[in-house]
């Protein structure tokens, strides 16, 4: 039992609910035709945005900030330095990681020779090291608290429920490119094996540092937000469509549901 309750094994347990959602979303690619998937795409990438933001503030930074004021600390100071902590760390992960959005021309980040397809992977794997991290550490502070393993298992939920578009987010666009959907369907499901890595080094981190978690839990909110504000709505709003605004509401609502209701 002293096992299963340990924060590393927990932490793997919930990314690897997150994973498995972002299989099933890549199968998408089996079910969709080409021609419905920029639809589908900007719909997803809508309910995705909505689902993190949702989640950066009431699954990471309002428990950051309780946590901090329990401890006696200045409330919002952790929570402000782990998030703008967050978002550079994205910032310079965006500028020298070599990948390639699916509506852009050239790739982005330092010079690379990686085909095109990998590239593609790249990309989404940007979006899926701040949710991995976010839902190893909520799990992790479900070992000491058997009431905090409710919240971590409704941001598992929330972010399997946006992995789904994600995963469908690279396959779709590869199925685009020419590929086979066999082969698809791989590159999407892999771009999701870094959630448990991301998670699993959070929760090391967070160990290993006494009082260091409302800023892990606030950093991996700023990471998110940068995802969301520099990628996925302008992905969603490459051609104007008010579809995406509509994922994007809707993802937002069912998470914040989900947090107030089961928490």
């Amino acid at each position: 039992m002293e096992e299963i309750n340990s924060p590393v094994v927990l932490a793997l347990i919930g990314t690897g609910i997150t994973f498995l959602a972002t299989v099933i979303g890549a199968a998408t690619v089996f079910f969709v035709a080409a021609e419905a998937g920029g639809k589908v795409q900007k719909t997803f990438l809508g309910f995705a945005s909505g689902v993190m933001i949702a989640a950066s503030v009431w699954s990471l930074l309002l428990p950051a900030i309780e946590m901090s004021k329990e401890k006696g600390d200045i409330e919002w100071l952790p929570a402000a330095l782990g998030f703008i902590s967050g978002g550079i760390f994205l910032f310079l992960l965006d500028k020298f990681l070599p990948h390639l959005h699916a509506d852009a021309e050239r790739p982005e980040g330092i010079k690379s020779k990686m085909p095109r397809s990998t590239l593609l992977v790249l990309a989404v794997t940007l979006h899926n090291i701040p949710e991995g991290m976010a839902v190893g550490l909520a799990f992790a502070m479900a070992s000491k608290s058997s009431a905090a393993l409710t919240g971590a298992f409704v941001l598992a939920t929330g972010m399997a429920l946006q992995n789904l578009p994600e995963g469908a987010a690279i396959s779709l666009p590869l199925r685009g490119e020419g590929f086979s959907k066999q082969k698809s369907f791989l590159f999407g499901a892999a771009s999701g094996i870094v959630e448990p890595m991301a998670g699993l080094l959070g929760v090391l981190l967070a160990v290993a540092v006494v009082n260091i978690m409302p800023f892990m839990l606030s950093f991996a909110a700023g990471a998110m937000i940068y995802v969301v504000v520099d990628e996925l709505v302008p992905e969603a709003y490459s051609k104007h469509s008010n579809i995406g605004t509509l994922g994007a509401m809707a993802g937002f609502v069912l998470m914040m549901v989900l947090d107030i209701a089961f928490t």
